[in-house]
């Protein structure tokens, strides 16, 4: 209490100097209508700004809740969409009308994304979702915008994916103006982009054209984009185009995925093992 009394005492001339500024300015502002108006507009200019950094702060705290958000309602979406699109196939002949519950066998589990290799010839990402959460080898998975691959090995908690950017890993694919099938499959080098075999030269291959997942596909719902059409090269002696599709997935920023499961894949399996034995 001594040591705050001989703290005023000592600056007591500066501090009746500043009470008689502050005293001055309200005084100023309370009777001048020109400055009042121009300290209120100053001071909500600086509030607004303080609040403003101060909402960015909190935001920015809640970024992972937000994106997980973001997820779980992208992987509903999807879900929509991939039973719109099987109800009402735009390729279906007049007629063809699909069993409800073919329409809506995919449905989607939001994963985080724990660890992922680009840089190797045969790469897998780790995700947190496995066993317990209704994950099983063999599922399909996607990201918000394109296919990621597939689940190799799964524990409790957790899930190893085989990468679409492994040298084993292949997916039908087609091409949305051309209509042909044919597979992607990585060369092993960039992973930005991967090729896609097995076009026939004797069709128009448009540069920039879409290549989605196809009908032909157990694993996968129908339309899920792959890349897009980045070149096309053919030799006199082949039969077949050499397509690079740049990806639609950026694997160096993957964040979150979705596991598609296929209801029927079982049923669509057995039945294939039974007619793989009768050849």
């Amino acid at each position: 209490m001594l040591q705050l009394v001989d703290f005023v005492f000592r600056n007591r001339f500066f501090l009746v100097f500043v009470l008689l500024e502050v005293l001055s300015v309200w005084l100023i502002v309370r009777n001048n209508s020109y400055w009042g108006a121009t300290y209120f507009n100053t001071s909500n200019y600086y509030v607004a700004k303080t609040l403003t950094l101060s909402n960015s702060a909190k935001e920015y705290t809640k970024l992972g809740e937000i994106n997980a958000d973001l997820a779980s309602e992208n992987a509903r979406l999807h879900a929509q969409l991939a039973a719109l699109s099987q109800s009402k196939p735009t390729d279906a002949p007049a007629g063809y009308v699909p069993d409800s519950v073919f329409a809506s066998r995919f449905t989607y589990t939001v994963a985080k994304v724990v660890d992922n290799e680009t840089t190797k010839t045969n790469n897998v990402i780790t995700i947190d979702k496995g066993t317990a959460h209704g994950i099983k080898p063999g599922m399909g998975v996607i990201s918000a915008t394109g296919v990621v691959g597939k689940v190799r090995f799964c524990s409790e908690n957790y899930s190893v994916i085989t990468s679409i950017l492994h040298s084993q890993f292949m997916v039908s694919s087609r091409l949305i103006r051309s209509n042909e099938i044919g597979y992607a499959k990585w060369s092993g080098k960039d992973p930005n982009v991967i090729d896609l075999i097995d076009v026939s030269k004797y069709t128009k291959i448009f540069k920039g054209d879409s290549a989605v997942t196809s009908n032909q596909n157990s694993v996968f719902p129908p339309g899920i984009m792959v890349g897009k059409v980045e070149s096309v090269t053919v030799h006199p002696d082949q039969t077949f185009y050499n397509i690079v599709l740049r990806l639609a997935t950026d694997f160096r920023n993957l964040s979150y995925v979705y596991v598609v499961q296929n209801h029927q894949l079982g049923e669509q399996q057995q039945l294939k093992s039974r007619t793989e034995e009768l050849k």
